[in-house]
């Protein structure tokens, strides 16, 4: 499968080049996708955030050279990108446990990272719903915004909302929203990232709904254009397939647009939906 060579290509360049520098848009251009979307997409598959991952590597590989060589530790050290002996000492002791110096002793027990592959998982048991929406006018969407670490995002998000709720923030977005219906994407929306320059580990969610009016004082305005949208529902299981199962099979490209997160008012069935941008192959 194209998707699958494509993901395995991203983990050679990234192993070609752990003494150097990696270039993440470079990563998102080899799996075909935006730097925000891949970056979603390896921590969503894998478990853990891309950086963290290429630190563990790195980590890895300079545990493995002060083994078996006499190579002073700040050249290691600059080898695999590290400014001082201090920060990396600090990085390595985090990951293994001791000092590099400590490292260099016989006997002693390290932790290794092996490189990661991906495989076909044969699955088909548990079918996904979704359907296609085509949104030929743009959205207005009225909020806030909040930093969120990607690789945390599954309980910071919750908390986000548990907070606005708490803080009344919550209730002005549902006494703004639900007017003038114009599609179905009505309730309390969160964004995922925008057309801003997003790092690897933190993006910005967008807390607000869709308004047409003008907005409060205290509110940002987040417009996106027309797009084509696949809808899954249930938020977290989404996200947790969407990569993996429904993306490489479906005929369709992730949009370079941010994927939005729908909370719906009481009685609606689905209670959540995850919105994500598309466009065909």
């Amino acid at each position: 499968m194209d998707w699958l060579k494509r993901m395995n290509n991203v983990l050679d360049y990234i192993e070609q080049n752990l003494d150097g520098k990696i270039d993440y848009k470079k990563l998102a251009e080899v799996a075909f996708t935006s730097e925000f979307h891949f970056s979603r997409m390896f921590s969503s598959i894998t478990g853990i955030s891309l950086s963290e991952y290429i630190r563990r590597r790195r980590l890895t590989l300079a545990a493995f050279e002060i083994q078996k060589s006499d190579v002073r530790i700040i050249d290691i050290a600059a080898k695999y990108g590290y400014d001082s002996v201090d920060s990396f000492t600090r990085a390595f002791k985090k990951t293994h446990g001791m000092t590099p110096s400590a490292a260099r002793k016989k006997g002693v027990q390290l932790k290794a990272f092996p490189r990661i592959s991906f495989q076909i998982s044969i699955k088909g048991d548990t079918e996904m719903e979704y359907r296609i929406e085509h949104l030929d006018f743009e959205l207005r969407i009225i909020g806030t915004s909040k930093p969120v670490k990607t690789s945390r995002a599954f309980k910071t998000i919750p908390t986000l909302w548990n907070s606005a709720k708490r803080e009344g923030f919550m209730q002005e977005l549902i006494d703004l929203s639900w007017e003038n219906p114009k599609c179905t994407l009505e309730g309390l929306l969160g964004v995922c990232g925008n057309e801003a320059a997003i790092t690897n580990d933190e993006f910005a969610y967008f807390m607000g709904v869709r308004y047409d009016k003008e907005p409060p004082s205290d509110m940002e305005t987040l417009i996106i254009p027309p797009c084509t949208w696949a809808v899954f529902p249930n938020v977290v299981e989404a996200w947790k397939r969407l990569y993996s199962e429904w993306v490489p099979t479906s005929g369709y490209e992730l949009a370079n647009l941010p994927c939005i997160e729908c909370y719906y008012g009481p009685k609606h069935n689905p209670r959540h939906e995850l919105w994500v941008p598309v466009t065909l192959k």
